[in-house]
């Protein structure tokens, strides 16, 4: 501990600040003139009574009074004061000369005391012994706040404080180690450090750390330690060593810190970096490393290696129609099933969106790789469970085998991703290899998408109508609206060549539009020619059909085009219907809130529910061509075309048969009470024009 000094410093007197009390006008104004051009601050009291209010409010260190003076003595404001501050130094001057006053002056606690008359330098060398008090008691009060301060930072400290003794036995802990650690400061008084160990470090680890510390008296670094309850941790450490004043270790003095939050957000930034957070899979910077060692590895043994894509079939509208909870959820149901299909050697990663890769290595023949496609495509036999839905998922599968298909990663993966579209073409849920053929396919389909962009622009597309005949009547009683691309290279061309591609593409939803406007347009015109009682059908696609604002939008073409929107059907698919049929019922009612008719396209080629078919607000429901095809010859067609009709009959819709091509056909869909027709055997189908023709001529059955 450092020793108090003997005598204060020389200027500690221009520092202090003294009270000085005196009830003579003369003597006090001497002394005041001496003592303010010797000490730091001089407050003035006229008695004793004034002085112990001064003290009170400026708490001076060093207090100089007489002793009689009116309304209180020195004595008894000295008492005062002893009783606020015992430490105070107080000097009194005075004319007493006498034993009783002495033994009152030590009673109280007087310090000093200059006999009057005041001889000038007595009183100075009293108060400079004050100040010698004062000088003492600010180091001691400077030396317990620094001690108090150190005390409370050890104790508050976030970092773990451990001090040793020379012989590493822990003689002080705060409580932030305790807390770290799990032990309390009783468990490890007296212990050796190595009780934290966690046994991952080696006699070596421990040799160079002690080394260091031996050598330049400081260690810093990470370790792992265990906690009372056996949980292992990581820490960062600083040990220092203090010497005494011979140079020996006194103590060794350790600061931890638990960093597991920062490893482990160190450890999740590096997965988000590499790893997909939706479905924890390598994502794409992963499986370039990967890909470029199994390529590599393949080169050096000259064995095959293998990569399938995979995407999902129709994926969008899961999305569109269910949202996109359900979608990521979907994500992650695929994501297991694919590691669960693959080896613990192959990757499978995910590219985004619904994209998926796998990469095989060490493969003997391509026909590996089929094997482990078809697998996966087995495995999405049962459908995917979301919530409580059971979903159908399917895959279409691209692969690309090293080297045949390509040496390097972006030849291998452009090649599997045009085998993929390849699978979708060939209809979806199966697998494709790729072969040198498919990228001039891609490579058209490409450039199909890119002029039917500005098809719409240039005003290429087309609006044929093929008539909708009443059976009792034999009149045409509406038409079915059909697109036609007038390509500026290769002609007219049917919707089959690139309703496909604007659906995969997203530009199903701008021509879905058009071609609504467009019959409208159409129909209205007709309407003023005197055709008053048409109605014209137009296909509605699933992504156009699940559109938030189908509605508003159809409301707008209505008014915009001036038609009534009782004289306009919209036909939707069996499938598209049956996708989700809740949701599809509140929608159609929403529809059917318009006054528009509802159609169900293509029936009796999809999974229909009757308990769902009765509360669709549908009109009329169209019998497929793929079962009037052969009517007049199998009869399972002819039977399950009745079918549709006594269905239609009895849920209050109407029965139209498409594809009509013969008499005999037409004979036998009369004869069962279907209610309309279209086909060749009435007309193909027209432009607007001669549609328009037909009516005026009065064409029917």
């Amino acid at each position: 501990m450092t020793e108090l000094p003997d005598t204060a410093p020389a200027d500690l007197l221009r520092s202090l600040t003294v009270l000085y009390v005196e009830d003579d006008p003369e003597i006090r104004r001497q002394l005041v003139l001496f003592l303010s051009r010797r000490v730091g601050t001089l407050l003035v009291a006229e008695n004793g009574q004034e002085g112990l209010e001064q003290f009170r409010q400026h708490r001076p260190e060093v207090v100089i009074t007489d002793i009689v003076m009116p309304l209180m003595d020195g004595l008894k404001m000295a008492e005062g004061i002893k009783a606020i501050d015992n430490d105070i130094p107080v000097i009194v001057t005075t004319a007493f000369n006498d034993q009783d006053f002495f033994l009152n002056a030590i009673e109280v606690g007087i310090d000093h005391y200059v006999l009057k008359p005041i001889h000038l330098d007595s009183l100075l060398d009293a108060i400079r012994k004050a100040a010698k008090n004062v000088f003492q008691q600010r180091v001691i009060d400077s030396k317990n706040r620094a001690l108090q301060l150190a005390a409370t930072v050890f104790e508050s400290s976030v970092e773990g404080i451990m001090i040793t003794n020379r012989d590493n036995e822990i003689i002080s802990t705060n409580r932030a180690l305790s807390e770290i650690s799990g032990y309390s400061a009783d468990e490890v008084m007296g212990k050796n450090p190595r009780i934290l160990s966690s046994g991952r470090h080696d006699r070596i680890f421990y040799r160079e750390m002690w080394n260091t510390l031996q050598e330049s008296g400081h260690w810093q670094g990470e370790l792992w330690n265990r906690r009372k309850n056996g949980e292992i941790f990581p820490q960062f450490l600083t040990i220092s060593v203090e010497r005494d004043k011979r140079g020996e270790v006194a103590h060794y003095i350790g600061l931890f810190t638990d960093i597991s939050q920062r490893k482990y957000d160190e450890e999740r930034i590096e997965r988000l970096a590499y790893y997909d957070p939706l479905t924890d899979l390598p994502n794409r910077v992963l499986l370039q490393d990967r890909l470029a060692r199994v390529l590599a590895n393949a080169q050096r043994d000259q064995h095959s290696a293998a990569i399938l894509m995979l995407d999902l079939d129709r994926f969008k509208n899961i999305n569109e129609s269910l949202g996109h909870n359900v979608g990521d959820s979907v994500l992650q149901a695929v994501a297991d099933r694919l590691r669960s299909c693959v080896r613990e050697a192959d990757t499978v990663a995910r590219l985004g969106g619904d994209e998926y890769l796998v990469v095989m290595g060490d493969m003997d023949n391509a026909q590996d790789a089929a094997q482990v496609a078809q697998k996966i495509l087995s495995a999405f036999n049962s459908p995917v469970t979301v919530d409580g839905k059971e979903l159908g998922v399917t895959l279409s599968i691209g692969i690309s085998v090293f080297p045949n298909d390509g040496e390097d990663e972006q030849t291998l993966m452009k090649n599997a991703d045009s085998a993929v579209y390849s699978a979708k073409e060939a209809g979806r849920n199966t697998y494709q290899f790729y072969t040198r053929d498919m990228n001039a396919s891609m490579l058209e389909t490409l450039m199909i998408e890119n002029a039917l962009r500005r098809a719409l622009e240039r005003q290429e597309l087309r609006l044929f109508f093929q008539p909708q005949v009443d059976l009792t009547s034999g009149k045409i009683i509406g038409a079915e609206a059909l697109i036609r691309w007038m390509h500026p290279e290769q002609g007219l061309l049917a919707p089959c060549s690139f309703i496909p591609i604007a659906e995969d593409s997203g530009l199903i939803v701008p021509i879905g539009e058009w071609v609504l406007r467009d019959a409208c347009r159409h129909l209205k015109a007709w309407q003023n020619a005197g055709f008053t009682d048409l109605t014209v059908a137009v296909n509605m696609s699933a992504v156009q059909f699940r559109q938030e604002n189908l509605a508003e939008r159809i409301i707008a073409i209505g008014s915009e085009t001036g038609i009534d929107l009782q004289h306009l059907e919209l036909e939707l698919t069996e499938s598209m219907i049956m996708h989700n049929a809740e949701a599809m019922i509140e929608s159609m009612n929403v529809l059917k809130a318009l006054n528009l008719k509802l159609s169900i396209d293509d029936f009796g080629t999809g999974y229909s529910s009757l308990s769902y078919l009765k509360r669709f607000p549908i009109d009329k429901l169209k019998i497929d061509r793929s079962f009037v095809n052969d009517i007049t010859e199998n009869p399972a067609d002819l039977a399950i075309s009745k079918v549709i009709i006594d269905l239609a009959r009895n849920l209050n819709m109407r029965a139209i048969a498409e594809g009509v091509e013969t008499a005999e056909q037409l004979r036998l869909l009369r004869e069962n009470g279907c209610d309309e027709i279209q086909g060749y055997y009435f007309s193909k189908p027209v432009p607007a024009e001669e549609f328009e023709a037909m009516l005026r001529a009065g064409k029917h059955l």
